[in-house]
Parts: C-alpha cells; sequence; structure tokens
C-alpha cells in the first residue's frame, strides 16, 4: 500500500481492543522504516547487486514488504507528512480509548513507567520483530547484514533521530541506567557474530517477554516469579475478619484515602507494615483491603526469595515490576527476613528500599517482628501496625467457623476453647483441620471407644501453639494426675486455686473489667518451694495435664552464661517464643537464677544483680503461667516473693504421706510379695517421694534380674543404693531390728 494514497482524514474512535492499536502503531512505524529506508539507499548508491542475492537483502524485496509491490520510493516530504498523520491519528483514538476504559497494553505500559515520546517509540521497535516475521528482513536490510535480524541500539537511533547532534542526545536513552533498563523493559543482548568489546551501538535490544503479554492484553504472572509468588483476587470483606474494630476502621481509612490520592494522580508511596504472631490473618487483611478497592494482591515468599541467593535482588525487582503492570499491591510475606544480620539480608534489604523508590505503589510487609529501621524507606511513607492475638469473643468466633459441621459437640465447646487457647484464627483452623483430616471428629462407633472432642482439639492446639526454645528447654509430656499427687490437703487446694484462675482469666479481666486496673502482672506467677523429691515436679505436671497446656522445663544450666549479657538474651529469647503460646514455662532449682541480689564489689555481682532485675521485668510482663521450684525460698530474692501470686510449700512427707507414696508407686501390673510391709517402710525409710520412686524402680529391676517377686530384700537393696547416692547411713541391722520388734508386737 503506497503511504501516499488516501488522504488521511481524523478519526477519533476508540480502539476496539489492543489489536486494532497495535496495527495501527505498525503502520506508523512501516512508514517510519520507509522514511529510513530512503536515506539508507542514498548512502549505499555506489554498491554493486552483482553477487549472489542470498548474501544480501534487495531493493525490491523490502519494497515489496514496505510497499505491497516494488514501486518508486515516495518523496521524504510526502513520507514524513505520513508518519505525522498517523501519529495524530493514533493520539486521537488512544485518548478516546483511555477514556472509555479500552485495554491498549502499549499506551499503559507508558503511562506506568512515565515514559517519553522517544522510549515509547524504542518500545515498539522492539516490540515488532516479536508480531511481525517480516521486521527482521527490514531490520537487517537497513543494517546492511543479513545475520542482524534484531534491533540494535544504531538502528533504534536511525530510525528515530534526524540528525547526528539529535542521535548523541538520546544515545542517554539507550544505556544501561536508563529508565527502559532499569526497569527491566528491554535487555541488552550481545551480536555473537561481533567480536567482543564492539562499540555499544551494536549491541542488540530485546524487549523483555513479560512485556510482550502485558502488550497483548493477556494478564499472566511472570514465569519467572512461579515458585515464589501467587496473585490472590477476591479476599474477604474487612468486616468479617477477627480482628478489632480500631484495626478494621484504621485500614479502611488508609485504604480508601490511598486510593482516593491515586485517582487524583497523588498516590505516594506507602508501606504498610503488618506484624504480628503467625495466624493472626496479616494476609487476611491485606487481601481484604485490596478486595474493598477492587484490586488483586500479588503475595511473594521473602523467605523464599532470599533462598534464591545471587538470583534474589532481580528477582524481587521483577516482583515489584509485576506489582505494578497488574495493579496488584505487593505483599512480601515473612518478612522478618529483611531484619536479619547476614550480608545476604543486608543486600535485600537494600534491594528492598531502592525497589521501593523506583516501582512502589503500594507495599505490604508482612512480618512476626517490630520493624526497628524506619529510616530505610526515604522516600516512602513507611506506617506499622501491631496485629495482636484475638480477644477471646473473636476467638470463640473464629473456632465456631473452624468448627462449623465438623464435629457433634456441645454449643459451649468453642468458648470453652477460646477462654483456655489463646491462639491465632490461623492455627485455630490448623488445628481443626489436623483433627478432620485424622477423623478424630468423627463419631465413636461404640461407647467404649468415645472422647471428650474438648481433648482432641487441646491436643491439636497444643501442637499449634509448641515453643522452638531449642536447647533452652525440653518438653515434657504430663502424665501424672491428682490422684499421683501426695501432698496435705491444703497444699492440693491451693493447687486447684491455680487451675481455677487459668480457667476464669477472662471473666475476672475481661468480663469483670480487672484488666483496666492493672497495667501489669496478669499472668500466673508460682514458686514451689521444698525439699528434693517432695514433688514440686510432679506438681507441675499435674497442672499441665489438669489445663491441657504444654509444660516446658527450661534448662538453666544453657540458660545461665558466663558472659555478659547473654543471660539476658537466652531469657529474652524464651518469653518472646512464649508469648504466643500456651504454655507453662517451668524454671527447676529457680534459685539458681533468681537468687538474691548483692552488694556489689565487683563487675560481676553488677551483672548478675542486672540479671535478676530483668528477670523481675519479664516476669511481671509475661501474661503466661510461669513456675518456679526450688530447694531453699530462703536462697529466693525478696523482689521476687512480693510479685509471686502463690507460693506453695512442699513439706517433707511424715509417715502417713511416705506409706500412701509407697503404695502408689508400685503398678498393679508389678509382682509385689505379700510380705512387703509398706508401713514399716514409710516409718524406718524416711527419705522423700523422689527417693522413693528411685527405691522402687531399683527393686523391680533387682527383682527381675532374679526371676521372682519383688520382694523386701530387693526394697532394701535399692534402699541401700539411693542412701549411697544421697550421702546418707544406711544402718540395715537397725532395720532389722524394726522388722524384728514389729512382729513381736504382732
Amino acid at each position: 500500500m503506497s503511504p501516499t494514497a488516501d488522504a488521511y482524514r481524523p478519526r477519533s474512535a476508540p480502539y476496539e481492543d489492543p489489536y486494532a492499536y497495535l496495527a495501527d502503531a505498525l503502520r506508523k512505524l512501516d512508514a517510519r522504516l520507509a522514511l529510513r529506508t530512503a536515506a539508507f539507499r542514498a548512502e549505499v548508491a555506489h554498491r554493486s547487486e552483482t553477487s549472489s542475492p542470498h548474501l544480501y537483502i534487495s531493493h525490491e524485496r523490502v519494497d515489496q514488504l514496505l510497499y505491497g509491490a516494488p514501486a518508486a520510493p515516495p518523496d521524504t516530504a510526502a513520507l514524513r507528512a505520513r508518519l505525522d498523520a498517523l501519529q495524530a491519528e493514533i493520539d486521537g483514538r488512544v485518548a478516546e480509548s483511555l477514556r472509555q476504559g479500552v485495554y491498549l497494553g502499549l499506551p499503559r505500559l507508558v503511562q506506568l513507567f512515565n515514559l517519553s515520546a522517544f522510549e515509547r517509540e524504542t518500545l515498539l521497535i522492539c516490540l515488532a520483530p516479536e508480531l511481525r516475521r517480516s521486521y527482521d528482513t527490514l531490520y537487517a536490510y537497513l543494517q546492511d547484514d543479513i545475520t542482524r535480524k534484531r534491533p540494535s541500539v544504531a538502528l533504534v537511533l536511525d530510525l528515530l533521530c534526524n540528525t547526528e547532534a539529535a542521535r548523541w542526545q538520546a544515545r542517554a536513552w539507550l544505556t544501561p541506567p536508563a529508565p527502559l533498563f532499569r526497569t527491566g523493559l528491554l535487555d541488552v543482548v550481545e551480536d555473537p557474530h561481533s567480536p567482543s568489546g564492539t562499540s555499544g551501538l551494536a549491541q542488540f535490544l530485546q524487549i523483555d517477554p513479560r512485556l510482550l503479554q502485558f502488550i497483548l492484553g493477556r494478564q499472566v504472572l511472570d514465569a519467572r516469579l512461579v515458585g515464589l509468588a501467587e496473585v490472590r483476587r477476591g479476599g474477604p470483606a474487612l468486616d468479617a475478619l477477627p480482628l478489632p474494630a480500631s484495626v478494621r476502621t484504621a485500614m479502611t481509612g488508609f485504604a480508601e484515602a490511598y486510593f482516593g490520592a491515586v485517582e487524583a494522580g497523588q498516590p505516594g508511596k506507602p508501606v504498610l507494615h503488618l506484624h504480628g504472631p503467625y495466624g493472626v490473618g496479616k494476609r487476611a487483611l491485606a487481601e481484604a483491603v485490596c478486595a474493598r478497592v477492587g484490586c488483586a494482591l500479588l503475595c511473594l515468599d521473602a523467605e523464599a526469595l532470599l533462598d534464591r541467593g545471587e538470583d534474589a535482588e532481580g528477582l524481587l525487582r521483577r516482583a515489584f515490576r509485576e506489582s505494578l503492570l497488574l495493579q496488584a499491591p505487593l505483599a512480601l510475606e515473612r518478612a522478618d527476613v529483611f531484619l536479619g544480620d547476614t550480608p545476604a539480608a543486608r543486600t535485600l534489604r537494600k534491594a528492598l528500599a531502592l525497589a521501593v523508590d523506583e516501582y512502589g505503589w503500594f507495599v505490604f510487609l508482612l512480618g512476626e517482628k517490630p520493624w526497628l529501621d524506619r529510616g530505610l524507606f526515604e522516600s516512602a511513607t513507611f506506617h506499622s501496625l501491631a496485629l495482636p492475638v484475638p480477644e477471646v469473643p473473636l476467638r470463640e468466633q473464629a473456632w465456631r467457623d473452624a468448627l462449623n459441621g465438623l464435629a457433634d459437640a456441645d454449643d459451649t465447646l468453642p468458648a470453652r476453647l477460646a477462654r483456655r487457647f489463646r491462639i491465632t484464627p490461623g492455627r485455630i483452623r490448623h488445628a481443626t483441620a489436623a483433627c478432620a483430616a485424622d477423623r478424630l471428629l468423627a463419631p465413636a462407633p461404640n461407647a467404649a471407644e468415645a472422647f471428650d472432642p474438648f481433648d482432641v482439639l487441646a491436643a491439636a492446639c497444643r501442637e499449634q501453639s509448641a515453643l522452638h526454645l531449642g536447647e533452652l528447654a525440653r518438653k515434657t509430656n504430663p502424665h501424672y494426675g491428682w490422684d499421683d499427687l501426695i501432698l496435705p490437703e491444703e497444699r492440693l487446694t491451693q493447687l486447684r486455686e491455680i487451675c481455677a484462675q487459668v480457667r476464669h482469666r477472662y471473666r475476672v479481666f475481661s468480663e469483670w473489667g480487672f484488666d483496666r486496673k492493672l497495667g501489669h502482672g496478669k499472668g500466673i506467677s508460682v514458686l514451689f518451694s521444698g525439699p528434693p523429691g517432695t514433688g514440686k515436679t510432679m506438681a507441675a505436671e499435674v497442672l499441665a495435664r489438669d489445663l491441657a497446656l504444654d509444660l516446658y522445663k527450661i534448662d538453666l544450666s544453657r540458660v545461665v552464661s558466663k558472659y555478659i549479657g547473654e543471660t539476658e538474651k537466652n531469657l529474652a529469647r524464651i518469653f518472646d517464643e512464649a508469648e504466643h503460646s500456651d504454655a507453662i514455662l517451668f524454671f527447676d532449682e529457680a534459685d539458681a537464677l533468681f537468687g538474691k541480689r548483692t552488694e556489689i564489689s565487683d563487675a560481676h555481682d553488677r551483672y548478675a544483680n542486672i540479671e535478676t532485675s530483668y528477670l523481675l521485668q519479664q516476669m511481671e510482663a509475661y501474661d503466661g503461667v510461669v513456675i518456679l521450684a526450688s530447694n531453699l525460698r530462703e536462697n529466693m530474692d525478696s523482689a521476687f516473693l512480693r510479685r509471686i501470686r502463690f507460693i506453695v510449700e512442699f513439706p517433707f512427707p511424715d509417715a502417713a504421706s511416705r506409706l500412701r507414696i509407697w503404695q502408689s508407686h508400685f503398678p498393679r501390673e508389678a509382682p509385689v510379695s505379700d510380705a512387703v510391709d509398706y508401713e514399716l517402710l514409710a516409718e524406718r525409710i524416711q527419705v522423700a517421694g523422689g527417693n522413693i520412686k528411685n527405691i522402687v524402680l531399683s527393686a523391680a529391676f533387682f527383682a527381675a534380674e532374679n526371676g521372682g517377686m519383688i520382694g523386701m530384700e530387693h526394697i532394701l537393696r535399692g534402699t541401700r543404693r539411693e542412701y549411697e547416692k544421697i550421702g546418707k547411713l544406711w544402718d540395715e541391722r537397725r532395720f532389722a531390728d524394726g522388722v524384728k520388734n514389729k512382729r513381736v508386737a504382732s
């Protein structure tokens, strides 16, 4: 078709689709190529065409591609008029299309990245070979080399610049720091047929494959982000989230204000950091905000990104660009990795700041820790919002939603679970799903296999809130019950009172308003004091079992460090980890850590006192259950004792208590001789319950070795070994005299 055919008449009708626009854009490119062809032929008019046609592209072939048939080249003035007319036509139709909301990929790209007309035309030149193969031939012809079928820097300058001065000035748009390359819209490709070190003008330019899909109107996730990111659409309603009303209101106002600014052309660059324990609903909140304003959310796993090593920085920038292309705010999940102190984390943190400056329009950072480096985003508006574990009413609703249709339980089950376990909605869903997957909530087929759904779900909750304390603590599986605990009745009453306070915390603090009267110290702190073996550890297990909570025994040998500051770090780790858990923390031999503060005579005394004071602060701030056990109450710091809610004394067992202990330590299945005299053992062997347990166990193994029943001789042998271990003198003749006297008396 001749570029001079048909008079141009302006049209303002919108484009039907992006393909109609691209057809016109290529018509304009053809006119530009025709202009360059005329100039090129003048430059090579002296060249002989007698060589083989396979070594060059003939003028006739080019004319056929440009005009449809060999023809005399039109004059330059007509070509320029044609080009200007096409540009005016396209501009008018694009403006009308955008006004009517018609999607046009290339103009949209220009808007998103604020590109100039030169950059837009450069993209079109690089896009053309991806749409029609004829441009391979045309580009090779204009570059006077049949192997150079891709557009080079020099070709772009030839097509878009009329003078050498204009070429030199435009050269800056085609260097690596320029927006087209910094944003990844174009890539530089070296010519494989040219020697290394050739001029940058000879470098080929290639449009990013993701941009081709975008321009064609295909909104698909960048293939290089598959496995790292996902697009989420249709989030929940803000009002339906189990979050405090203040949080929902704040997020509604924030989102509407920001997206209103976007529509007004003043979007800014907000970075919103949502932090809180796992499962509290950070991503759901981000999805709800996006759903409210009618856009999708692009979620990226920052931890998986860090694992990509040297590719991490480039992938992060690609994710930011994808967020802009999809008009989907970017949510960086597990964003705590940016706070790390490793070289990789520091590099990625710097890349994050640069990406926010380059691309950011709405970024969510989703993590568990507070973000301390608020000055990182100099060009952005940074906000941080803590999402707490929901209070009991919201947790109860989360349980009802999770249990809907899964359990044949009474209507009080959600309330009981919500009051007992302070876990997030996400962990509630996981706990329920785990039970449902194991068919644990199915009705029992017969009464013998009946179970309490509360116990099953409680076990799942404990699994969800398990601590990750590594070498600092050991999880204990409680297997003792109230019948195993032999103490004076008053002490048992105290222990039951502790359980009652844990069960009714919500009623007293929330429903009755006592939490408004207490700024801190709402946790349950307990001191068990008494001689070794009197049942302190057993009592801790009984409480944990009765409350259906995990019990973690803190290993003080690993917590206490000779290095200044390390003990505080270990303690901070314990309490931070336990903050969002329902576990009971059990510090055995606590006087080693919570001992009396001393007069300061050297630096070690000063730092020992600092450790004690630090523990006081942690105990007061912690809302959970902490049990301290000490053999000597007198060794405990007086300030600690004033802050302890319960102090339970474990007395050395009297003869009556020792009798019950002896009787309770032999299982029903054990072959115990009728000759075993429990009353005599309780009267003559004056040791605590822990020692009795060791004696009974040793006696059982002695009897197993002999192949007979557990008799008095085995128990006495075990007693001798236990006395030797604790450094107590064992007089077996005195015990034998006691046996003889008892027989005479009887």
